[in-house]
Formats: C-alpha cells, sequence, structure tokens
C-alpha cells in the first residue's frame, strides 16, 4: 500500500482485550452485554470493524468460553448496526513457567493446539479472526506466548476452509517473515491483511524506523494496520496512516484519553476518527472496508 494519506482508511476498535485492565479502568467491559455495548458504541463512533475477546463475567479474566462469544456476537449482530467483526483466535497460547522447573507449566498457563483455539469461529464464522504469527516472550518473567510454525499452518488451513479472513498478528520482523511464507504457501487468500503490532514488551519497538523496515518487507498487494500501545496509541494513529496503513484503538492498547482522563472505547473511535480527517483521509465505511480487505459475503449470519 502507497503512503497516501487521502484515501479511505478502516478504523479498527479493540474492545476489551485479554490484559489485566478491569481493576484500571472503571470503563473496560467485561460482560457479554457491556462488550457489545461498547463495540455498537464504537462503530457508531466511526469503527468499520470491532476487534472483540471476551472475559469470565464474574472475575474479569480472559476466556476461551464458546458460550460468551456466542452471546456478546449475537447481541453485536442483532443491534441493527452496521460493523465488520474480528475475533481473536489468539487465546490458548500462553505458557508459563516455573523458574526452577521450566518443564513444569505454572499457574496463568492456558496453552491448547490450533483447532482448540477456533471452535468459537468455526460456530460464529465472524468476517475476520486473528492469526498470531508466531512465539514470542510476553513481557517480565517467565510467561511465553506459544503459535509453532505448524500450529499456525494447522489453524491458517482451517481458517481459509471457513471462508474467515485472517488478521496476520506481527509481533516482530521473523513472524512477518513466517506469515509471508504462509502467503506464499497459498494458506492465505488474497488480499492478505497483516496487523503490526509494535511496543508490546518483547516484540517489535514502537519506532518509526522499525515500522517502516516492516512496512517494507509486507507482500505485494497486501493491506496491512498498525497500531501501538499506552501512550503511543494514538500518536500512532498518524504514523500508521502516514505510513500507508489502516489504524486500531481501544480499550485492549490503551485506557486513556489524555493524561490522567480515563477513555471509554467510543472516546478513542472519535479521536482517531478526527486525526485521520485532519490528515485528509476519509473514514472507511463498514461497507468500504469490506471491499478493500475482500471479505466474503455472508448470508443469514
Amino acid at each position: 500500500m502507497s503512503p497516501d494519506s487521502h484515501r479511505d482508511v478502516i478504523v479498527t476498535c479493540a474492545v476489551t482485550g485479554a490484559g489485566d485492565t478491569v481493576g484500571r479502568s472503571p470503563h473496560v467491559p467485561v460482560t457479554p452485554a457491556a462488550i457489545a455495548a461498547d463495540a455498537v458504541a464504537a462503530a457508531r463512533a466511526g469503527a468499520a470493524v470491532v476487534h472483540i475477546h471476551v472475559r469470565d463475567p464474574e472475575t474479569g479474566s480472559p476466556s476461551r468460553a464458546v458460550e460468551l462469544y456466542r452471546e456478546t456476537v449475537t447481541r453485536i449482530r442483532d443491534a441493527g448496526v452496521d460493523v465488520v467483526l474480528n475475533l481473536t483466535a489468539g487465546m490458548g497460547g500462553d505458557l508459563v513457567l516455573d523458574a526452577e522447573d521450566p518443564l513444569k507449566p505454572v499457574d496463568g498457563t492456558d496453552l491448547v493446539g490450533a483447532l482448540e483455539r477456533l471452535p468459537h469461529v468455526e460456530e460464529l464464522l465472524p468476517d475476520i479472526c486473528t492469526l498470531d504469527c508466531g512465539s514470542l516472550n510476553f513481557g517480565e518473567g517467565n510467561q511465553l506466548y506459544v503459535s509453532t510454525p505448524d500450529m499456525l499452518r494447522t489453524g491458517a488451513r482451517r481458517v481459509q476452509e471457513l471462508g474467515v479472513k485472517p488478521e496476520l498478528e506481527i509481533f516482530d520482523t521473523g513472524q512477518l517473515w513466517f506469515a509471508t511464507e504462509l502467503v506464499r504457501e497459498g494458506l492465505i487468500d488474497a488480499p492478505p491483511l497483516f496487523q503490526l503490532c509494535m511496543g508490546i514488551p518483547y516484540g517489535a519497538p514502537a519506532d518509526p524506523g522499525v515500522l517502516a523496515a516492516m512496512v517494507a518487507l509486507l507482500p505485494e498487494g497486501a493491506n496491512f494496520a498498525s497500531f501501538s500501545i499506552g501512550r503511543d496509541q494514538l500518536p500512532w494513529v498518524a504514523r500508521s496512516m502516514l505510513a500507508g496503513g489502516h489504524v486500531r484503538v481501544g480499550l485492549e492498547d490503551n485506557l486513556y484519553l489524555a493524561r490522567g482522563v480515563k477513555a471509554t472505547n467510543a472516546q478513542l473511535t472519535e479521536r482517531a476518527v478526527t486525526i485521520v480527517e485532519d490528515l485528509g483521509g476519509t473514514v472507511a465505511t463498514p461497507d468500504r472496508a469490506r471491499q478493500i480487505l475482500g471479505l466474503r459475503e455472508r448470508a443469514g449470519v
């Protein structure tokens, strides 16, 4: 994608995520009803795409429960608001090791195979689901995110069979290298969609030079978005757009609208819309986003 600001830009809102953020902001949605309501509010604020995780309604902890996805997605689809649905398929890759006995997983581990990460995708058939394209030292301590080449090929093949567009989550250049191999092997239908995830310890740093290098490595014809976290989230909207990409905001990655001001998903979306328009872009509608991304039409969902 050429770095032309005078174009249609897709805004994604990542509504809740899986991080330990529930106790840090009253605005982080937890229940299916709250997650769906925030997704609808973000769509009304200008998000063409909403990216959905679910949480245990009692504890706020991240969950893979299909029934929670089912309720959340049904509420969004029944709300009468047009929006592209992007469900995470990254849950089930967490491995926390005992430092003294590294073959022994400890509390916090939720590690399953590639197909066990997809039952909600198989049932609900969203427009998009994520595919986290490699393993990663996830922050400090002894936590890893595990997504091996064989797991990724298995997952990509199943998502392709379902007719769902995979969003290739890229946390570092090696993951980008492998994702381009998936494209080359025919496991990703054209046009491929990459999400360049910046500033997440310990993947690619939130550095403009690193972003430019990663954009240069994208395969021809690819669509991409990019985001960063925390205080870099809103400035990164401009960086991603000016690099030729689409943009992402939301409480998954950042809790603040300004210093000391807790944000809602709708407010972050509105701010992203303002940035895109101030830079000369047009915020893509959901229908335009479907055209750009080459999403399949689905009747009766």
